[in-house]
């Protein structure tokens, strides 16, 4: 399993610790700290890390996380945000939910089931027409199972196997994924499926979006495996 990377956005030095380590428990996920709204930006302005979901405290020393939650609405990103609050009145929670946040959770709260909605907002949000990925010079939609090549204008129909191989590299962020893991993840546990099978899924994938097969950037072979180059084939 790879870890899903989070950012936590909270001010409470100990509270983040707790969060950060309840989320690491199980290998699931892997946060990433961050105490201010400003601190918050500069890490998700990086252009080589990306978050799959965001914990964000209402409370912060440089301002309210519900205008930092519209800001990043604004700017486009997409990913699910859940608020962190003691505020829980009603005309909180609208506030919140208005601001972009798709979920709000009380303080003090249950570690399991702030990870129950996390991984709740994941699943909606990897089905939403919401999910687009940057995957060298394409743009990959999952939900529509398409990279769409903005500057040749051109669509790239994908099938569904190819999205969830293409998909579950991406979550690996640039990490080596070993061939029987793929197996599991994209077949199951299927014991007639075997590594051919998946090669030639690869093989079929590597003639649709590299530029040239022959010379490869975006899908590399590792040793046992694949790796994803998301910034792979970018003049």
């Amino acid at each position: 399993m790879i870890p899903r990377p989070i950012l936590i956005v909270e001010d409470d030095a100990a509270l983040r610790a707790t969060l950060a380590e309840q989320l690491a428990l199980d290998g699931e996920f892997a946060a990433v700290e961050a105490e201010t709204a400003q601190d918050a930006q500069a890490k998700l302005a990086d252009a080589d890390v990306r978050y799959d979901a965001i914990l964000l405290d209402v409370g912060l020393p440089d301002g309210d996380g519900r205008d930092l939650c519209a800001s990043l609405r604004k700017q486009g990103k997409r990913m699910p945000v859940i608020m962190l609050t003691g505020a829980d009145t009603e005309s909180d929670v609208i506030r919140g939910l208005d601001a972009g946040a798709n979920d709000y959770i009380s303080k003090p709260f249950r570690a399991q089931e702030l990870l129950a909605r996390v991984r709740a907002q994941l699943r909606v949000f990897d089905n939403s027409e919401d999910a687009v990925f940057t995957v060298g010079p394409y743009l990959f939609r999952p939900s529509a199972k398409q990279l769409l090549d903005t500057a040749r204008n051109r669509k790239i129909r994908l099938t569904e196997k190819e999205t969830a191989i293409l998909k579950f590299l991406y979550r690996a962020g640039g990490r080596a994924v070993p061939r029987n893991t793929l197996l599991v993840e994209v077949w199951g546990y299927n014991s007639s499926v075997t590594t051919h099978t998946l090669e030639t899924h690869i093989y079929r994938l590597r003639q649709k979006i590299e530029p040239d097969p022959q010379n490869l950037k975006l899908l590399m072979t590792e040793t046992g495996g694949y790796r994803l180059n998301p910034r792979g084939a970018v003049d």
